[in-house]
């Protein structure tokens, strides 16, 4: 029979043949730069929202926004910033809605997905 022993080098070989590896110690503050092979952060702006407005205007879906106050408005948005949206309504007067009173939002006459009537 023969011995078929896995070779492995001692940890001297194996110190001086690899590069040195920057050290962590669990703290954000450590010395150096980033952990190498480190996940990069998700990016700050995934402009999903202004993909949906714009789908929505272009498309002058009628809306429903939900205030915080539970108040309910129907319209067309037609347009965004960032900090409002301007909903168009007929027989009434349009308005200019600050996104931070909006609760949610959604497409007009999907009630029934949303659970009827609030």
């Amino acid at each position: 029979m023969v011995n078929r022993r896995m070779f492995r080098p001692g940890f001297a070989e194996a110190k001086e043949a690899g590069a040195p590896r920057p050290q962590h110690n669990g703290n954000s503050g450590g010395n150096g730069g980033p952990i190498p092979n480190k996940k990069p952060a998700p990016p700050e702006m995934t402009h999903a929202e202004n993909f949906y407005w714009v789908k929505q205007m272009q498309s002058h879906t009628p809306m429903a926004v939900v205030l915080d106050t539970g108040e309910v408005l129907k319209g067309t948005v037609e347009w965004y910033d960032r900090d409002c949206i301007k909903l168009t309504r007929t027989g009434s007067p349009n308005l200019m809605i600050f996104k931070r009173v909006i609760k949610y939002v959604y497409k007009d006459g999907e009630e029934s997905a949303h659970g009827g009537d609030e």
